[in-house]
């Protein structure tokens, strides 16, 4: 049996980690209600507008745009994957890794070297490990990422996806469902598809009225189509920042019950070694009293 000396050391070094474990919890719990606050502000409003792009789009005319349009001659096609910035969530980064590394093998299947972007520590580090070439490797994303943070990432897309160069840019995140369910998601970004929602809107009702639009639906659509892919992709990424402070609360829950499990059993085997120290010691005592008289 151990010492209690060496036990008192071990329930001493668990208490400190609990203390840490239970301050992280804290911490994950108020920033997922602040992420939590704003994904469902913005999530109506990327509802809407990505309604209003399916109306436009059966309007009746014959709608041409560079975001709508394939391009089946390009070679190349981007993947953006949003990954963490620190560690200590569970299985949150590990899960999209392994469905980043399918799609890259999809891809390279289907004939397409993609160009990967990598938003967050954990997965930089990761592809660096690999020895995998990045087009783009973002540290220092904020835990609370901006409207101004994703745009520039959106606009970079569309000028290239524009141009040809890409047959399709698909993001990778966490798509957050509830408290007790975050998915792995990979969307397609572009091209556009006003006819599919690749997010979670609220299905269309039946029989909707005709509008008239002014002006007409092609002028509309042109100025909403990149507005569009910017939100979804702002939306990703409140999605993503929600699971990760959901990922690591849930976390650091575990691991603070699983330190206050191995207290209570370091407790026990002191209270059983310090018994065994005192009997010792008594019989030593009545051993030396014996031997006395």
């Amino acid at each position: 049996m151990a010492k209690a000396r060496a036990l008192v050391k071990r329930r001493k070094a668990v208490v400190n980690i609990r203390k840490i474990t239970r301050t992280m919890q804290l911490i994950a719990t108020a920033r997922f209600q602040k992420t939590m606050t704003r994904a469902q502000a913005t999530r109506p409003y990327a509802e809407k507008i990505t309604e209003l792009v399916q109306e436009l789009s059966a309007a009746g005319e014959q709608i041409r745009h560079p975001l709508l349009a394939e391009n089946p001659a390009a070679e190349r096609s981007a993947l953006l994957v949003v990954t963490s910035n620190r560690g200590l969530c569970g299985g949150y980064n590990s899960s999209l890794l392994r469905l980043a590394e399918e799609q890259l093998r999809a891809a390279e299947a289907a004939g397409h070297s993609a160009d990967l972007s990598v938003l967050g520590k954990k997965g930089v580090a990761y592809f660096r490990f690999l020895k995998r070439e990045m087009a783009r490797a973002v540290t220092d994303l904020p835990d609370m990422p901006a409207f101004s943070d994703s745009e520039p990432f959106a606009e970079d897309f569309m000028a290239r996806y524009a141009a040809g160069q890409y047959a399709a840019v698909h993001v990778i995140y966490m798509r957050f469902v509830s408290v007790a369910r975050q998915v792995p998601t990979c969307i397609r970004l572009l091209p556009v598809r006003p006819e599919q929602r690749e997010t979670e809107t609220a299905p269309a009702a039946a029989g909707v009225a005709q509008y008239d639009f002014s002006p007409g639906p092609v002028e509309l659509l042109a100025e909403l189509l990149p507005v569009t892919v910017k939100v979804r992709l702002f939306q990703c990424l409140t999605d993503a920042a929600v699971s990760e402070q959901v990922a690591r609360m849930v976390a650091m829950k575990a691991a603070t019950d699983a330190a206050d499990e191995m207290n209570k059993l370091l407790t026990r085997q002191y209270n059983r070694a310090r018994q065994s120290q005192i009997t010792n010691e008594l019989l030593d005592i009545l051993g030396g009293a014996e031997a006395l008289q």
